[in-house]
């Protein structure tokens, strides 16, 4: 049966700053997290438990120069309108803006390269959907302040997010607040900016540090209502459902264990307290968080307006663990699932397990949804076509394919859905690998894992298979 998707449904795709623009040290930028993790921001061999992380940024390190966005954003964006898009995800570089992050006064010339890519947005009649933290906390914050361990970002984070909300008030309505805010339980470095090796980083400090993050978050929304009535904040998590491995009942609790530790930053994002299930972790783990005065007021008065997510696949798991293979790809922990297949990364393929998280999301909170990423992770290869140099990459066309449609039932099951953006649209540095040779994108950039490279962009075939999804509504997906 073909369905068509909402004439107003938001189809686009999804970037980072820290891994297309470039620039690093361009206009007064200063430095972030990412420049000094030339690896990625997740540990590379089994046993690591913290990231390579150098005093200063290193020639090996690809996002230095990205792909280079910074000054090619006319030529993306006008492919982006080519495919059709409505809506385009990127992130604001914190440092671009505040270079060292605890400035009083911002930088003008890293607000003005955003002015020029809000009104290029706008002259295809792009909406913009922008992250205001995406993995780029500013270096001098982690070094001398600990990252989201302090308080004191509270503060900063709130100048900053004033500031962009004050001047984009009129080319920006959606917002973001922290990229996939629950991995900081996992890579606190990159999510956080937290220093503390992770082996030294204790819960109480840890947990401490994901208050000061949702306290600040629930700030920006009041912030930003109060700039703009019309503005939408939304959270951004990961979504990653879990499977028992068999039916015993200890399985199935080791799968309500698991999930709590994500719908805890959404649960309290959208239902504005702590739940009662961490409050009983926080008792057997000696864990107390430090309220300021305020802090409740905060979450409770300045919920959400939407949840967006990220959704790449699911895991399994067991009340023993260590009777099974762990998932290789898998950032938040987790087994491999035996009925799934699974990417050149070991991440697990389920594109039905993004209709389950869709409607228990929506089943959670009642409030609308936004896809906004997805993608496959591949290894391309650049041939020549009919129209010049292309990527024969059916298998990412099959899996988007099979995980949109999945989207279209959840559609129908009811789920409120404002968009869908893929993650990666145009090929840019790996976050957790920092390779470039990890490739998502329906734009092929030459850049190689080695730096060499000339930066052109190709498109690749799922480039018009895309198009024609968008053109169709989605009717196309049911061919």
């Amino acid at each position: 049966m073909t369905y068509t998707f909402p004439k107003d449904f938001l189809w686009g795709g999804a970037t980072a700053a820290n891994q297309f623009e470039g620039a690093y040290n361009i206009d007064g930028k200063g430095l972030s997290v990412q420049d000094v993790t030339p690896q990625g921001g997740i540990p590379a061999k089994p046993g690591d438990r913290n990231p390579l992380i150098t005093e200063v940024p290193t020639e090996d390190n690809l996002k230095l120069e990205g792909i280079d966005f910074y000054h090619r954003y006319k030529e993306d964006i006008a492919l982006f309108a080519e495919m059709g898009f409505k809506v385009f995800r990127l992130s604001i570089a914190w440092s671009r803006i505040f270079p060292n992050g605890d400035e009083l006064e911002p930088n003008e010339a890293g607000l003005a390269f955003y002015d020029k890519v809000f009104d290029e947005l706008d002259k295809y009649g792009i909406e913009p959907l922008v992250t205001l933290s995406h993995y780029e906390t500013p270096l001098h914050l982690t070094r001398k302040y600990n990252g989201w361990a302090s308080r004191d970002l509270i503060g900063f984070y709130e100048r900053y997010v004033r500031t962009v909300f004050t001047r984009y008030k009129d080319k920006v309505k959606y917002w973001l607040t922290f990229n996939e805010v629950n991995s900081v339980l996992h890579a606190p470095f990159m999510s956080g900016g937290i220093e503390t090796p992770v082996e030294e980083l204790s819960k109480q400090d840890l947990y401490q540090a994901v208050h000061h993050e949702l306290v600040a978050s629930a700030l920006a929304t009041k912030v930003a209502h109060e700039i703009n009535p019309d503005f939408m904040i939304g959270c951004m998590v990961i979504a990653m459902p879990a499977y028992p491995m068999s039916a015993h009942p200890l399985d199935q609790l080791a799968v309500r264990d698991f999930e709590n530790q994500n719908y805890l930053f959404s649960d309290i994002h959208a239902r504005g307290k702590y739940p009662n299930y961490i409050k009983r972790f926080f008792k057997e783990n000696d864990i107390e968080i430090d309220f300021a005065e305020g802090d409740a007021e905060l979450l409770a008065e300045h919920t959400v307006d939407f949840i967006s997510f990220s959704y790449y696949m699911s895991v399994a798991q067991a009340h023993n663990p260590e009777a099974y293979e762990t998932g290789k790809g898998n950032i938040l922990g987790g087994i491999s699932n035996p009925f799934l297949e699974a990417s050149e990364w070991g991440w697990q393929i389920d594109p039905v397990g993004l209709r389950l998280v869709l409607n228990d999301f929506y089943d959670r909170y009642q409030l609308p949804l936004f896809i906004v990423e997805n993608g496959l992770g591949a290894k391309d290869v650049l041939v020549d076509g009919p129209d010049g140099p292309t990527v024969e990459d059916d298998y990412r066309i099959d899996y988007l394919q099979k995980h949109l449609v999945q989207v279209g039932e959840a559609l129908q099951d009811g789920v409120e859905l404002l968009g869908y953006t893929t993650w990666g649209c145009i090929d840019l540095v790996s976050a957790s690998t920092a390779q470039l040779s990890k490739r998502y994108g329906f734009i092929y950039v030459d850049r190689n894992d080695d730096g060499t490279g000339t930066l052109a962009r190709y498109k690749k075939k799922s480039f018009n298979w895309y198009k024609e999804v968008i053109a169709t509504d989605g009717a196309s997906l049911y061919k």
